[in-house]
């Protein structure tokens, strides 16, 4: 147990912002929640439209990078394969991208839009019905998932081609604010970083542990009460936890195989039973839909809503900007991991392979799942609307997955896929926080400090989750990842200045996939050096001479 690994002001940083937060929630829950509310409407309402333009230029920006030079530059030796084949590897990002929370929203989301639709549409009206069965496919898609890939970018380039041996958020702005890295602004980067997740973690249980709740009460009868929900919450612990113990290859790769295979079956199970014609239908309508009104959706703001005699529903705030803020606390956790699992990959296939991967999963779980239960409702032959009005979305998600076929055997599916589903989020979240906390990761973080973070990521969640304060806590974890939006900046703006610099030092380039020796790139400036006899490196090398 080498403690010597540990950096210890971000161990302890993230550990006191953390309390600091829960604390006074715990203490002061009323007046706790309705400050932190004050704070997200704050954040959301004035500062969304910059929330909109940098969730759209993420997305446009990877496009270029992908098909750009720096998109064929592998991570990794020259004519190294893929440490992971496309099945686990797409089942991996996919899992610890998403989690419990698909089965959740995926199945659910479209009853929120068919009550509350956008644009200022009347409730439960055809066009309603059509964006209900879209938004959250839009909310889940490429956008999504290129927030989520554009911190993997520097992070596996300084891994695996500059072979840095530290997976930190800070370590990848490093050629932008050179050696303040090393500094408390380095620090205060990596600890905004982990606070955001371990809020966002709390969000995921508090979705996924009163649904798997529901799910074990449909199929036993014993009630949904906290004994219950601290016990689910236990056990899922104990799954991550011997999972992140194990390793990646071991445990975290096991899970998400099994994981992929249940979601198959699931989906499989009722497309195939259940109103197929019209789940591929309003599938492929809402895909047409979404592909028509694309930038439309990205950049809806309401602007005129406030001030003229139309009504301002809150829309766009609620649930766009939202959802991009959820996705930018998560995105450097996420980003992490796909760096960590791309070895072997170009840029362009981590790029589009998580973007296309991760969109074709929401796809299929908002219109296999969603459009099943939006099927329930039109058809009359199961009021969804009333159930989650009266009864809460756990309940009304279990009682769609009732309507199938073999009813109690799917429930139990659908259960066991909601926990392992939890556990594989967790297992990926807590290996990535001990790798955040370490000053290098040479093979995997410290198997003590794994088992830290797991139990790090229940404890405080299952504190609030008794006091109320879970949903607080994810809203807190949103605006605390404010300073996260020029982060992702600085961090695209640091992989293109890394790896634009080395591809022109490079005496090796070629017109396809290539790997970049970055020793004999310092080797190849500092014989130009010597011949030409001019003036200082860059700045740029200069700070890697005196590394190397």
């Amino acid at each position: 147990m080498d403690k010597r690994l540990i950096d210890w002001p971000t161990f302890l940083g993230a550990l006191s912002l953390l309390l600091l937060v829960t604390v006074p929630l715990v203490l002061f829950p009323e007046s706790g929640k309705e400050f932190v509310n004050k704070a997200n409407e704050f954040v959301t309402t004035q500062f969304g439209v910059l929330y909109l333009l940098v969730g759209l230029g993420i997305f446009f920006f990877l496009i270029y990078v992908a098909f750009s030079d720096n998109g064929r530059v592998r991570l990794g030796e020259e004519d190294e394969r893929p440490e992971f084949n496309n099945f686990s590897w797409a089942g991996m990002l996919f899992c610890a991208g998403i989690g419990s929370s698909i089965l959740y929203w995926g199945t659910i989301e479209w009853a929120y839009y068919y009550q509350g639709p956008p644009f200022g549409l009347e409730p439960g009206t055809k066009e309603a019905i059509l964006w209900a069965s879209t938004y959250g496919i839009f909310h889940w898609g490429p956008i999504a998932w290129a927030i989520y890939t554009l911190p993997a970018l520097p992070m596996a380039y300084f891994y695996y081609v500059r072979k840095k041996p530290v997976l930190k958020i800070s370590e990848a702005t490093r050629p932008l604010i050179g050696n303040l890295v090393d500094g408390p602004l380095g620090t205060i980067i990596d600890v905004l970083f982990m606070f955001g997740l371990l809020g966002g973690a709390g969000t995921t249980l508090a979705l996924g542990t009163p649904m798997i709740a529901e799910g074990i009460d449909a199929l036993t009868g014993i009630g949904v009460t906290m004994v219950l929900k601290t016990l689910i919450l236990v056990l899922v612990t104990a799954i991550f936890a011997i999972s992140a113990y194990s390793g990646l290859k071991k445990g975290i790769k096991v899970l998400s195989d099994i994981n992929l295979v249940l979601s198959i079956f699931l989906l499989l199970f009722v497309l195939i039973f259940g109103p197929t014609r019209f789940l591929v239908e309003t599938a492929t309508n809402s895909v047409g839909l979404l592909m028509d009104n694309f930038f439309h959706m990205s950049t809806w703001t309401e602007p005129f809503n406030a001030l003229g005699p139309y009504e301002k529903t809150g829309f766009p705030e609620s649930w766009t900007v939202f959802y991009w803020a959820w996705w930018l606390v998560y995105a450097p956790f996420v980003g992490l991991f796909v760096a960590k699992i791309s070895r072997g990959r170009s840029i362009k296939q981590m790029i589009l392979g998580t973007i296309s991967y991760g969109t074709l999963g929401s796809l299929l779980f908002f219109g296999i799942l969603g459009n099943y239960g939006l099927h329930m409702q039109l058809t009359g032959e199961f009021d969804v609307i009333k159930v989650l009005n009266n009864e809460g979305a756990p309940r009304a998600i279990i009682e769609i997955i009732a309507q199938l076929p073999l009813s109690w055997f799917m429930i139990f599916i659908f259960v066991i896929l909601a926990i392992i589903f939890l556990a594989t989020t967790f297992d990926s979240s807590s290996y990535i926080l001990a790798s955040v906390v370490q000053k290098e990761v040479k093979d995997e973080p410290l198997r003590w400090n794994r088992l830290f973070w797991a139990f790090a990521l229940c404890l405080m969640p299952l504190v609030l989750m008794f006091v109320g304060g879970l949903g607080t806590l994810q809203t807190a974890s949103i605006v605390g990842g404010f300073p996260l939006l020029f982060i992702m900046i600085m961090l695209g703006w640091s992989f293109m200045r890394a790896s634009t610099a080395d591809i022109k030092a490079s005496e090796h380039y070629e017109p396809k996939t290539f790997s970049l020796n970055y020793k004999k790139i310092l080797q190849s400036i500092r014989r130009k050096k010597k011949k030409q006899q001019k003036g200082p490196i860059d700045a740029h090398f200069e700070e890697e001479k005196k590394d190397d």
